[in-house]
């Protein structure tokens, strides 16, 4: 695949930052949202190659994942060179495919049910951000769930996207998005899973690697803007407990969240009737509902920072790529040209050589006229002899009056 062109780079910047925002001000269809749309193709595929074995699952995971990288590189294709179009796609990818508002949103209904005191309403909502179970769950571990719930999903639906873009473009964005959907279908730990959906288990957790840790990094920087001074606490306990989490990705951003809101998170959980315990992330005291909100407003500012930093990094490549292509412009011109002056140079020579016989012709017709000139064989052939013959009669007459006398 060719390189993005600077003005590929900048209508990619353009509708990144364009796509982020847009998820906060064009609400979610209720029906008919493309990754609902692929969690329905993806459903189909599973049920024709569903197998219980883990080469099964990886072909499965290839195909699924193959489908949206495929049609992104095509996208891109037709893009090219076009960049009001690039940019206007990129928005519309990065809109469908970054789920912050949402997010927020439920993080912000989970806080009035718990506010009102509806505590059936909140466990019948908590579905919606975690599959743990909800009975028997008091505010706290309710408040504790959503906290973790909103921490970890910063990274898994804003930041991963917006920096996968960042990287790749319109086939990152797609490419993410079907990687994570997929591990939310088929990536868990049950019996039917555990094998068949282990390889989109481990490639989800293989394309976070970096995305939450940026995350964290954001998190520390944005913690003094919802807690005076959490900053280095944040950072602290990142550092310190980020990597006591069972998932290599959870833990990073659940640890620096506990440090910026100065609470506990970790704990007990129980997932479809098995007990979960695991590590305790933080010192402070134990989450409570009136700890929701500033966690949702703390997710809200790692997401723009996000967006700031993905569309800077294309920025910069775009600023980098214009000397380069100033460079690759000039340079053919140049070899170009240098061909010309040797042909013209060099066609001279032959040309020359195949005329010189006239010149030589006009060289050796002077020989004929030297020949015509000659008259030193003329004047030759005319001297003496004939005056000798002239002169020979009078020889003879004298002899023949010599013979008269004599007679």
């Amino acid at each position: 695949m060719p390189a993005a062109t600077r003005s590929d780079l900048l209508a990619t910047a353009a509708g990144l930052a364009l796509g982020a925002l847009l998820d906060h001000v064009v609400p979610d269809p209720r029906r008919g949202h493309p990754v609902a749309g692929y969690g329905r193709f993806a459903a189909a595929l599973e049920k024709r190659l569903f197998a219980p074995t883990r080469p099964r699952g990886a072909v499965f995971t290839t195909l699924a994942v193959g489908a949206p990288v495929a049609a992104g590189v095509v996208v891109n294709r037709l893009t090219r060179g076009h960049p009001i179009r690039r940019a206007a796609v990129t928005a519309a990818v990065t809109w469908a495919v970054v789920g912050g508002a949402s997010l927020h949103r439920e993080a912000g209904a989970m806080h009035q049910l718990l506010a009102a005191g509806d505590l059936p309403g909140a466990r019948g909502r908590l579905s919606h951000l975690c599959g743990r179970d909800p009975a028997g769950l008091q505010p706290p571990a309710l408040a504790r769930a959503v906290v973790e719930s909103v921490a970890e999903n910063t990274a898994d639906a804003v930041v991963a996207p917006l920096f996968w873009g960042a990287v790749a473009g319109v086939p990152g964005l797609l490419g993410y998005r079907a990687v994570n959907t997929l591990d939310a279908m088929v990536g868990h730990r049950s019996e039917r899973y555990a094998r068949f959906g282990w390889a989109s288990a481990r490639l989800d957790d293989l394309l976070n690697l970096a995305p939450s840790r940026l995350t964290a990094l954001l998190t520390v920087g944005a913690a003094p803007l919802v807690r005076r001074g959490a900053a280095g606490e944040a950072w602290r306990t990142w550092r310190r407990d980020g990597g006591a989490h069972p998932s290599p990705n959870a833990g990073q951003c659940e640890a620096a969240t506990a440090g910026a809101l100065g609470i506990r998170l970790g704990g007990r959980n129980t997932y479809g009737g098995t007990v979960d315990e695991r590590p305790v992330l933080g010192d402070g005291r134990d989450a409570l509902p009136a700890d929701i909100l500033p966690a949702a407003r703390l997710s809200r500012l790692v997401g723009a920072g996000a967006a700031a930093l993905g569309a800077g990094s294309l920025l910069l490549r775009a600023a980098r790529s214009a000397p380069r292509l100033r460079a690759a412009r000039s340079a053919p011109r140049f070899r170009a040209a240098s061909p010309a002056p040797r042909f013209r140079a060099a066609s001279p020579a032959p040309r020359f050589r195949a005329a010189s016989p006239a010149p030589r012709s006009r060289a050796a017709s002077p020989a004929p006229r030297f020949r015509a000139a000659s008259p030193a064989p003329r004047s030759r052939a005319i001297p003496p002899a004939p005056r000798f013959r002239a002169a020979r009669p009078a020889s003879r007459a004298a002899r023949s009056v010599r013979r008269g006398a004599a007679a």
